[in-house]
């Protein structure tokens, strides 16, 4: 069952703020699912429509290691390149929005309505245009700028020297927002674009994690995973503590009872004697500090 259309407009506390103060924002914006959450980061993906290979297998890994992340993906539901973003995503467990050239109620192009079904669960469909509105060609360098607009950098993964990619890389940075280049083959059509903006200023997108950084996420995946390993630590220590008691226990039993390694024992055992938790009264035997 496809998702009812809701509307906004910039008077609407829903109105995503990333659009609320541009001069050329949307007067409405028509919703089949549900608008990008402002509290998380967003990255659009964009290219050629006529993609190689290289370009789809790009486009499909950023997408869902972006996805995997938490990572928002906009896009313009287009063949080629934004096609295989949005699969990227929703593959990758995350969530992905596209932004019409047209009313939300129509799917362009037809060959992506599985898409365009999945992506309303999985997050939201799309456009300033209201229902009915069909996809006429003037429509979609002017959509370029909410897909800009909606993200927090922009990453073209492959397109032609005069593509409309290059349009929706013109609003982002009027917007003041980075944009990344995959780079490709010297001398292919399909790369001449992207080395271009590389060539003019533009990030290189030589991997996900550079890109991470750049939204400040990286570093927090650190933290978390060191936090983990801090909580997985702090657990062993309470289970070789457990083992422990009033009167000594021999080393080999605590071994036995945790199921840790030798060594990792005796290094927790230490720790926990520097805490003044536990004390060795007899030699490889162990007791509560106080027995």
């Amino acid at each position: 069952m496809e998702e009812k259309i809701v509307s906004y407009t910039p008077d609407d506390f829903e109105y995503p703020d990333k659009l609320r103060n541009f001069k050329d924002r949307p007067k409405r914006l028509y919703v089949k699912g549900k608008l990008p959450d402002p509290n998380r980061k967003s990255v659009a993906i964009i290219g050629a429509r006529m993609c190689s290979y290289y370009g789809r297998t790009q486009a499909y890994e950023f997408a869902k290691e972006f996805a995997s992340c938490g990572v928002q993906v906009i896009s313009g539901l287009a063949r080629g390149i934004d096609g295989w973003a949005h699969k990227g995503a929703i593959d990758g467990g995350g969530e992905t929005f596209a932004v019409l050239g047209c009313g939300v109620d129509i799917c362009y192009p037809s060959q992506n309505i599985n898409l365009y079904r999945e992506i309303q669960k999985k997050g939201g469909i799309i456009s300033e245009y209201e229902e009915g509105e069909k996809p006429l060609g003037w429509h979609f360098p002017l959509r370029n700028r909410i897909i800009s607009g909606l993200a927090d950098i922009v990453l073209v993964i492959e397109a032609k020297k005069k593509s409309g990619s290059l349009i929706t890389v013109e609003y982002a940075l009027e917007q003041g927002k980075p944009v990344y280049a995959l780079p490709g083959r010297v001398g292919e059509a399909l790369s001449e674009g992207c080395n271009n903006l590389i060539f003019q200023g533009a990030q290189i997108a030589k991997n996900v994690e550079i890109i991470l950084e750049e939204l400040e996420i990286l570093d927090k995946m650190t933290k978390e995973k060191n936090k983990k390993t801090e909580i997985r630590l702090a657990r062993k220590e309470e289970m070789v503590y457990s083992c422990v008691d009033l009167k000594p226990k021999h080393l080999d039993e605590i071994i036995k009872l945790t199921d840790l390694e030798l060594l990792e024992v005796q290094e927790i055992l230490v720790k926990l004697e520097l805490m003044e938790l536990v004390t060795e009264p007899i030699k490889n035997y162990y007791a509560r500090a106080g027995g």
